[in-house]
């Protein structure tokens, strides 16, 4: 047993060493050098890692209409995608998402443009596409309170070096384990929460996603049912190289019946299947490396 936690510690510090050294050269190069470079090597490594066999079985499974050049090319896409991800989180702070002339096109129901109404609270949720961290900064740079929802990384070094990346997304940074106690505690502060609902939940409910039942996470539903808040799905597509478009779509309705399972279960579903849809137009921006379904 000792041994084995002292095994785990120093391949915490060798990773966690290898990860500050590359964050640390990535942050001195120019923001689309560093996301090119990123894109190129996971491109080049990633479809040759054992990680690929669980995005090619997720993409038989959900749409087994492609063949299998066209899986191959999703997984090369997906994992460049993946890469240049990596790469920009040591430039998050350059993104200036309301600039015309930055490497963000913010349309649709964005924040900046359609503020909450005094004792609104607005439930920003995405997936894991394009470069997911960009919502955030929607949020906080049109001058919201917020307080993002994230999956803290195994390796403590590492997780370390991600909030630290992430800290120029301004607000609060709350982790899976403690999501339900902190988010009411942040929406009773006057936060808007953004969330990503696209990760296993063992204790979520089933809900179809891709045509089979899938673990996801109720929070939002019982969030937005509870506190009776406003739901605006966020849509962050790159477009070329660092360059993205952000889509805030309207508001999402929300049934109330009085049965707030069978509510809560009405409204992932149509959350899923809105996730689905941007999926399936771009679905090497996918994260399908996810156990998003049980085997």
């Amino acid at each position: 047993m000792a041994d084995t936690t002292l095994r785990k510690r120093l391949r915490y510090l060798i990773e966690g060493a290898a990860a500050i050294i590359l964050y640390r050269v990535l942050g001195a190069m120019p923001l689309s050098w560093a996301s090119a470079l990123g894109g190129f090597a996971a491109r080049t490594v990633g479809p040759r890692t054992g990680a690929s066999k669980r995005a090619r079985i997720n993409l038989r499974r959900a749409m087994p209409e492609l063949d299998e050049s066209q899986i191959e090319n999703i997984v090369r896409g997906m994992w460049e995608n993946l890469g240049r991800v990596l790469a920009e989180y040591p430039h998050l702070g350059e993104f200036e998402v309301y600039n015309p002339n930055g490497r963000v096109e913010a349309v649709g129901y964005t924040p900046k443009d359609y503020p909450p109404k005094p004792g609104q609270t607005y439930l920003f949720w995405s997936g894991h596409y394009g470069n997911w961290e960009i919502a955030t900064l929607g949020a906080t740079q049109a001058g919201l309170k917020a307080a993002a929802i994230y999956r803290a990384a195994n390796n403590p070094i590492v997780d370390r070096l991600i909030r630290r990346a992430r800290s120029v997304l301004g607000g609060e940074l709350i982790p899976k384990g403690a999501t339900g106690r902190r988010a009411i505690a942040a929406l009773h502060k006057g936060a808007h929460l953004c969330l990503l609902i696209d990760q296993k939940m063992n204790t979520g409910i089933p809900v179809p996603f891709f045509g089979r039942d899938a673990m996801t996470e109720k929070v939002l539903a019982r969030l937005a049912l509870r506190y009776d808040c406003v739901i605006i799905p966020a849509r962050v597509e790159r477009i070329s190289g660092a360059k993205f478009r952000m889509t805030c779509y309207p508001p999402m309705e929300i049934r109330r019946t009085g049965d707030d399972d069978a509510d809560a279960l009405h409204l992932m579903t149509q959350i899923n299947a809105r996730l689905e849809e941007w999926i399936r137009q771009r679905p090497e921006q996918w994260f399908w490396l996810h156990r998003r379904w049980p085997d």
